[in-house]
């Protein structure tokens, strides 16, 4: 008996210890989950996506002792890759981001047939309302001053200056500006041009429209290497409003080595413009701030729309350096000097995107920076931080939405979220599929349908990405399957 209770007496210590070992482990591992959860919380709170996050951590352990610095690189790099994957540039654009081919008739009016680089200019000098300045298939190569275009047109008999086809006419611009629109009613179509200056900083647009150059028209044309390939903006208290752009690419073949705004769609002050149908693609700032935008309309314009564009921030040029943005209602803000009221109260009002389709942006897919009735209607994001309402000044409606990453409201902004499908930002840290998961591979942009897709149960957009009729009860996002897109993009 008694040497049974002394064995007794001896487990029972190493047995409490054992027991008190497995409560403190497990004490620790609970710590460790909540200070986990609470700082996925944190983040959430403060908008810090991983793709945010880790070019922060990689600046601030930079510059300190060699394992610091490869602690905060290892760090960087594990966080981009749970929420972006491999960063490898990719070679062609997808059959579904391309504008369809249009061959547009030779508008009615007067045309002269241009066949050197001089006529253009010469044309453009004295062209009267209904003149169609039609350029032979061609290589033409311009240097020194823009191309003024100063000649107004009228409604009912626009100016136009074109190809023939698409792709059969490209132009060369050695130019810090090529068209210098100041005056209404002019149509550009089916051109290809392409800036050829030795320094980023000396290719600034293809197209400046500027003051009272309202009406113009901007469509199936092929523009590349630009900092901001269209800019628009009002002077001497004129304003450039009512303009289209239809059906364009909008793209650069190389990083852009300025610190001057890139931005290929670039409009401040005006208002009631219509942007459709384009892809802008490729636009990276190697330069000053790194951050550059696909497109934006802030300096206090009003009724701009976004509608059915396809915006890749980076394909060819993915894994750059960089802060890239797709959309903006305010873009990064404007001095006062070049708003419409000169006080810039607010950037924008009543904005429309809708049924756009952004991918492959290293900051948000969409921005709205004090921009009021903003409306965000059936657009798709896949691979962005995701959709950010920011400043007391926005108010937003968005509805419809497919948004890989979450939706934002920020610094006192009001928000109208409405039935969308997006993925809380603390499933980005942990690698959740979330709205990734309905795709077959959404990284890849293999973007056909696991299964049938979510669908609403009433559209609140009468047409897809493809221009095509949405059902009764419409998939959510941008498309109800890409393959309509591709039926409908000819090669270019």
């Amino acid at each position: 008996m008694t040497s049974t209770g002394s064995a007794s007496r001896a487990i029972r210590p190493r047995s409490t210890a054992r027991r008190r070992r497995l409560v403190a482990t497990a004490g620790l591992l609970l710590l460790l989950l909540l200070g986990a959860v609470a700082a996925l919380v944190v983040l959430g709170q403060i908008g810090a996506s991983p793709r945010l996050l880790a070019p922060y951590i990689e600046r601030r352990s930079s510059g300190h002792n060699p394992l610091i610095e490869a602690a905060g690189q290892r760090i960087a790099a594990a966080l981009l890759r749970v929420d972006r994957g491999r960063l490898e540039p990719r070679r062609d654009y997808p059959a579904w981001s391309l504008p369809p081919t249009v061959a547009t008739p030779t508008p009615a009016g007067r045309e002269l047939t241009l066949t050197e680089a001089g006529q253009l200019q010469h044309e453009l000098a004295r062209a009267q309302p209904g003149d169609v300045l039609t350029l032979a298939p061609g290589r033409y190569r311009f240097g020194g001053r823009s191309l003024a275009v100063r000649r107004p047109g009228r409604a009912d008999a626009p100016i136009t200056v074109r190809a023939p086809q698409p792709g059969s006419v490209l132009l060369e611009f050695d130019l810090l500006e090529g068209f210098h629109v100041s005056a209404p009613y002019w149509v550009f179509e089916n051109l290809t041009i392409v800036g050829v200056c030795r320094a980023d900083d000396d290719c600034e647009h293809a197209f400046h429209v500027v003051g009272a150059a309202q009406h113009v028209q901007i469509r199936h044309n092929e523009i590349r290497d630009f900092n901001a390939h269209l800019k628009v903006n009002g002077a001497d208290g004129a304003f450039p409003d009512h303009g289209r752009l239809i059906g364009n690419r909008l793209v650069n073949t190389r990083p852009r080595r300025t610190a001057n705004p890139v931005t290929p769609f670039d409009l401040v002050a005006a208002s009631d413009w219509r942007v459709e149908a384009n892809l802008i693609a490729d636009f990276v700032k190697d330069g000053g701030d790194f951050t550059s935008y696909g497109a934006f309309a802030k300096g206090g314009g009003a009724g701009n729309q976004f509608v059915r564009n396809v915006v890749l921030c980076e394909h060819r040029l993915r894994g750059a350096a960089g802060r890239r943005v797709g959309l903006s209602f305010g873009g990064g803000g404007s001095g006062a000097a070049a708003c419409r009221d000169r006080r810039c109260v607010l950037e924008h009002e009543r904005g429309l995107m809708r049924d756009n389709l952004i991918v492959s942006c290293s900051d948000d897919g969409i921005y709205v920076n004090r921009s009021a009735q903003s409306e965000i209607i059936h657009n798709t994001l896949i691979d962005t931080a995701g959709i950010d309402i920011r400043f007391a000044e926005s108010t937003a409606r968005v509805e419809g939405n497919l948004v890989d990453g979450p939706i934002r409201v920020r610094d006192g902004a009001i928000l109208r979220d409405s039935d969308n499908r997006d993925t809380p930002l603390w499933a980005r840290y942990i690698g959740l599929p979330g709205v990734r998961g309905y795709f077959a591979d959404a990284l890849g942009l293999d973007l056909r349908w696991v299964s049938a897709p979510p669908r609403r149960s009433q559209a609140q957009a009468p047409f897809d990405l493809c221009g095509l009729p949405r059902p009764a009860a419409p998939a959510y996002g941008a498309f109800e399957t890409l393959d309509r897109c591709a039926q409908r993009s000819g090669a270019r």
